[in-house]
């Protein structure tokens, strides 16, 4: 009974999330409080799912994001970057990509989003231009760019906080070359269907031209703070595997430090106020509703079902995670999915896969990648989403998915041939 309670509490919750009726952290967190009172596990056990390291890099980042933001030096690169192209529609478009992917990488592609797309949207409305290409590459390329690393898309955080000899130089290592290859066939393909609808008028150009980005950057010592101790974190965690400390304590450190050189000009509660509460308690649902279905053993279950299919085949399992992953993440939000497969990937270990990095690795990819597929995909999709329409530039979900999937389906083939060149070929 036990089991079955807490699976329907689960597929409950996870279909109220897809419908997004109620606030996501309202349900997670619902769902998880359903467990309680059902003695499916006490407060004790629920605390002991919660990943406490996950939620805190989480914070730290967005606190270290939010006092930068104070600055004006997103806004400052975003103008700048479309003066460098002179207004030009497509070489706007290529550099929105680069920046949003890059971005994504390392600041986190909902991080990236939320400062980048309400300047681009201004940008957009001076030159005249159609939105939806702009909207559409940009969240093709946070998702692309943020797979490349470990805090760039919260699955890969999870994953990170999961394996503990994953480091943030590992990411890049081991994702960097198949996202670098991806994201120049996305960007090419989105150049090639879009130049036509992209014209140039000249004289919207030239009042581009003529604003001053420097109006928008505050030059004082708080830039010169937030940016230096923003570039020391993203510096610690490249050097996690020297310095032997893990990407929490820096990045906990790094804002920690940070509230401490602003104390003076900024109000540390108000900069508490502006962190992103909302995902944090997601987060914190989620890991309860898993737990929940690892306290009865459905993901043992979950676990011994991939190996019987697969035949305990290390390929062929790394293939189903990719394929299946990128696809389920297609129609959901992959921070859940993503959630729950992390401890059916470690249970895989007790029966006899004794190397499942190349699962990870797929499992990320499939994750990450699979955002793409569709409007609510991602976390990054549904700001995008809801940014946009507020500035009345609403993205339809049925011509989202008409260029999402058939990127999804490049991207999963790709990531096909790149695993099992680089990974599963010893293993036949």
């Amino acid at each position: 009974m036990t089991t079955v309670l807490a699976l329907l509490i689960f597929v409950a919750s996870y279909v109220l999330i897809m419908t997004e009726k109620w606030n996501r952290a309202l349900v997670a967190l619902a769902g998880g409080v359903l467990l309680l009172l059902t003695k499916v596990y006490e407060w004790e056990e629920a605390f002991g799912f919660i990943d406490w390291e996950t939620v805190a890099l989480l914070f730290s980042m967005m606190v270290l994001v939010s006092i930068t933001k104070k600055t004006g030096i997103f806004t400052y690169m975003a103008i700048r970057l479309a003066q460098l192209v002179k207004g030009r529609p497509v070489p706007l478009l290529v550099v929105t990509a680069i920046f949003t992917a890059v971005g994504s990488a390392f600041l986190d592609n909902v991080t990236t989003v939320l400062l980048f797309v309400p300047v681009l949207l201004s940008l957009i409305e001076k030159l005249k231009l159609p939105a939806f290409p702009y909207l559409l590459v940009t969240i093709f390329s946070s998702n692309i760019g943020g797979t490349a690393t470990l805090i760039g898309d919260p699955p890969n955080i999870m994953i990170g906080q999961a394996v503990q000899h994953f480091s943030f130089v590992s990411f890049i290592y081991h994702l960097g070359p198949v996202v670098f290859i991806i994201f120049s066939i996305m960007l090419t393909l989105s150049v090639l269907l879009f130049r036509k609808r992209l014209t140039y008028d000249q004289e919207l150009a030239r009042r581009l031209m003529e604003l001053d980005a420097s109006e928008h950057l505050n030059k004082s010592k708080l830039l010169f703070q937030s940016v230096s101790v923003l570039l020391l974190t993203i510096t610690g965690f490249m050097m996690h595997p020297f310095v032997h400390m893990d990407i929490t304590t820096i990045a906990v450190s790094g804002a920690l430090l940070l509230l401490f050189l602003t104390d003076k000009e900024l109000d540390v509660e108000h900069v508490f106020q502006e962190v992103e509460w909302v995902t944090l308690f997601f987060f914190m649902g989620l890991f309860m509703l898993v737990g929940g279905l690892e306290t009865v053993g459905i993901i043992d279950e979950l676990a011994r079902g991939m190996v019987w299919v697969s035949g305990g085949d290390l390929p062929i399992t790394s293939m189903v995670m990719l394929w299946s992953s990128g696809l389920l993440s297609g129609v959901v939000d992959n921070i859940p999915f993503v959630a729950a497969m992390i401890p059916v990937v470690q249970e895989l270990q007790g029966y006899g896969m004794m190397n499942v990095d190349p699962v990870w690795w797929s499992l990320a990819l499939g994750a990450c990648l699979g955002g793409n597929g569709t409007l609510i995909g991602a976390s990054a999709n549904v700001v995008v989403a809801g940014l946009a329409a507020s500035h009345k530039q609403p993205i339809p979900f049925v011509k989202f998915s008409l260029y999402g999937i058939p990127i999804l389906i490049m991207s999963l083939a790709v990531s096909s041939v790149y695993v099992f060149f680089r990974y599963l070929i010893p293993f036949l």
